[in-house]
């Protein structure tokens, strides 16, 4: 791993903690002492994890923000919700701006390139495009068609 890739993924763990952080006071204070070590071990891995999705493949990673939060909020009562819901909105788009000017930077990819096409079932084409498109192979006729509707 280059020096600039081990940089990123301790930037994106900062941001993972420092979410973590800012939520762990909040979890269901009447489960018991274990249940809430492990909510708490469950929260930590969950923001971890969005925060290496995020840095693997930041144009592919619709709302990371609502993907975390509904990942985590069964862990909190209903009333620390709100405050649950803005601090995952505040970190992640900390670590979203941050991506963002990696990538404007030249310093990051960008994550795999992949098709910007959809499939039948909705979901995002896997396919590697075409040099220097943004099409794989089976997708091509979409951005001809883009580029005559332009």
């Amino acid at each position: 791993m280059d020096d600039h890739a081990a940089q990123l993924r301790s930037c994106m763990y900062q941001y993972s903690r420092a979410i973590y952080r800012s939520i762990k006071d909040l979890i269901d204070p009447y489960a018991s002492r274990e249940e809430q070590l492990d909510y708490r071990r469950s929260v930590l891995v969950e923001c971890e994890r969005t925060m290496a999705r995020l840095a693997d493949d930041p144009h592919y990673f619709a709302r990371p923000d609502r993907a975390l939060f509904a990942d985590i909020r069964r862990y909190f009562p209903i009333t620390a919700q709100a405050q649950v819901a803005w601090s995952v909105q505040e970190g992640v788009g900390a670590a979203t701006s941050f991506i963002e000017q990696q990538v404007e930077a030249g310093l990051l990819e960008g994550g795999v390139a992949r098709c910007h096409a959809t499939t039948r079932k909705g979901k995002a084409c896997q396919r590697t495009p075409l040099p220097g498109r943004d099409y794989c192979p089976s997708h091509q006729h979409l951005e001809q068609a883009a580029t005559v509707a332009a």
